[in-house]
């Protein structure tokens, strides 16, 4: 670096005293040699000019007029100009180049900026995405499973409907056979009792009147009985005064014939259902309890009607 700092000095000034002596344009072409030269050993604007301020001091000696001292610096000024060319040019293609990469970072950066904003909107899009696939899915399972309870509720539904068709045509057989063993034997019983009235009144008055309240109690057994068959078709006191007045009187008439205690518990409001609602329940705790009184060796029963869920629950326990 040293050797070739000193021969490129020695060179320059050479070439600087050439052109002082000719000061032409032709002398000026190894200024821009040297100033290359310059370059490629890594020398600086500055390092130039020491080497320029050298050789002027050699060169421009204090014999000289002021006059010629001053047109001597202006000519090596114009030489130094054009060594130095090369190196500015090259700084000035660096910092036109500097220029642009800054250029090329700014929108880099603002390209990554706008890379990190539109991830960071990706990332919340799938996140949205993921909440409502899992909503969707959340929605499928609880509308799948509303879905099964809704079967469920229609297979119950049908069975409870059976069991009710069945229950009405048990219970029409119950009346039918009840008409037949029952009411057809007590009213043969007043004929045949009127029969003998008749013969009794021609024969002998003293029986009559014994016979005649003999025959009374036949007749009001078998209202009863008409009676009975009348509430259990369709107790005239459920559509009277309600469900719980009805099924307290049920229950005691099914004591009475079946020796069972039944309890009715219920939740405030039951009346204010509809009357087809009122019936079903009606219905369903008759059939149970003679389910109980057919089935189940039991001295006392429990009913239980509650509300769940906007549905109407009944519960019968022995």
């Amino acid at each position: 670096m040293k050797r070739e700092l000193t021969g490129l000095s020695r060179q320059y000034q050479a070439a600087l005293r050439k052109h002082l002596k000719r000061s032409r344009r032709a002398s000026l072409r190894p200024a821009n040699g040297l100033g290359r030269r310059a370059m490629t050993i890594g020398l600086e604007t500055l390092d130039l000019a020491r080497i320029h301020q050298q050789a002027l001091i050699k060169l421009v000696l204090p014999g000289y007029s002021p006059g010629t001292r001053d047109a001597m610096v202006r000519r090596a000024g114009i030489f130094f100009a054009e060594a130095i060319t090369p190196i500015e040019k090259t700084h000035r293609i660096a910092r036109e180049t500097s220029a642009h990469m800054d250029r090329l970072n700014q929108r880099l950066r603002q390209h990554s900026a706008d890379l990190a904003a539109s991830n960071r909107q990706l990332r919340q899009e799938i996140t949205q995405r993921k909440l409502a696939e899992e909503a969707l899915r959340k929605s499928e399972q609880h509308y799948g499973q509303l879905l099964e309870q809704s079967r469920q509720m229609q297979e119950q539904l049908r069975l409870l409907s059976r069991q009710l068709l069945s229950a009405q045509e048990e219970e029409r057989k119950k009346i039918s056979r009840e008409l037949h063993d029952v009411i057809a034997q007590t009213l043969t019983t007043i004929n045949v009792r009127l029969a003998d009235l008749k013969k009794e009144a021609a024969l002998n008055t003293k029986g009559l009147e014994r016979s005649i309240a003999r025959t009374q109690q036949l007749v009001e057994h078998s209202v009863k009985i008409v009676h009975r068959f009348a509430r259990e078709l369709r107790p005239t006191v459920l559509d009277d005064l309600g469900l719980i007045p009805a099924l307290h009187t049920y229950m005691k008439s099914f004591r009475e014939q079946t020796g069972i205690r039944v309890s009715l518990s219920a939740f405030a409001g039951l009346e204010q259902v509809n009357d087809d609602k009122r019936t079903v329940l009606y219905r369903v705790a008759q059939e149970a309890l003679s389910n109980v009184a057919r089935h189940a060796q039991a001295s006392q029963a429990e009913v239980k009607i509650q509300k769940l869920d906007g549905a109407i629950c009944m519960k019968i326990r022995d």
